[in-house]
């Protein structure tokens, strides 16, 4: 069977991650969570003091970026790959509000964005993969073969996101986490670099009534249909 490029965008807490994990299981295509990337160059800049509250060195952490390895190890219990910085394994840690809130500041800077992409197109020179991120469909892999846009609602992604984290032990509240949403909204389609965007060619899913089950099985039809085109 002919294997394609997968490329998944938009907004946080849509589900990017959860169906493309599906997808590629499925599929038994390479899986790549970008947004993991992001949130390990922000936890790398917040523990070595470069971003906080009320300051953010930009400069200090581009100069690091050569000291940044990013890899992702494959976790047979899990079956998708831990996000390791460092050689550290820190999927726990860059999921946490504190990170989320960092997150799209360090992904504006377009020294990072660079870095990353360069990384990401290189993990999918060979197709068989479903990436999940922001400027996937537009910048990564912009002759993908299938591209799908994400949405939801404000108030249902920050729901998500509250009841993900509270399952976790984590001790936020909902206000704080619809906040975090929607100014990670406003940066990521506002930034001057790859902003995010639908790209014209991409399928736009709204999924705020639809279950996890639903919205596979739609995706999964699209990708038999294209398949079967190339």
């Amino acid at each position: 069977m002919k294997k394609i490029t997968v490329a998944i965008d938009g907004f946080s807490s849509t589900g990017k991650s959860t169906l493309a994990k599906q997808l590629a299981k499925e599929l038994e295509y390479v899986y790549v969570d970008t947004g993991a990337m992001y949130r390990a160059v922000a936890y790398y800049a917040m523990q070595n003091q470069l971003i906080g509250s009320d300051f953010f060195d930009k400069i200090a952490l581009i100069q690091a970026l050569p000291k940044i390895q990013l890899e992702f190890k494959f976790n047979a219990d899990l079956g998708f790959g831990e996000m390791y910085l460092n050689d550290e394994n820190v999927e726990k840690q860059i999921r946490t509000i504190e990170v989320s809130n960092f997150v799209s500041k360090v992904a504006e800077i377009s020294e990072v964005r660079s870095k990353l992409v360069e990384q990401q197109q290189e993990m999918g020179k060979n197709k068989a993969i479903v990436m999940d991120g922001r400027d996937i469909g537009t910048v990564v892999f912009p002759d993908a073969e299938l591209k799908i846009f994400m949405t939801a609602s404000a108030e249902t992604r920050a729901q998500r996101r509250f009841d993900e984290l509270q399952q976790k032990g984590d001790d936020v509240s909902y206000e704080d986490v619809l906040k975090n949403v929607v100014e990670r909204d406003y940066i990521d389609t506002h930034r001057a670099d790859s902003p995010l965007v639908i790209a014209d060619d991409a399928i736009e899913i709204d999924n705020s009534y639809l279950n996890r089950e639903e919205q596979f099985a739609a995706v999964l039809e699209l990708i038999n249909d294209v398949v079967k085109t190339v």
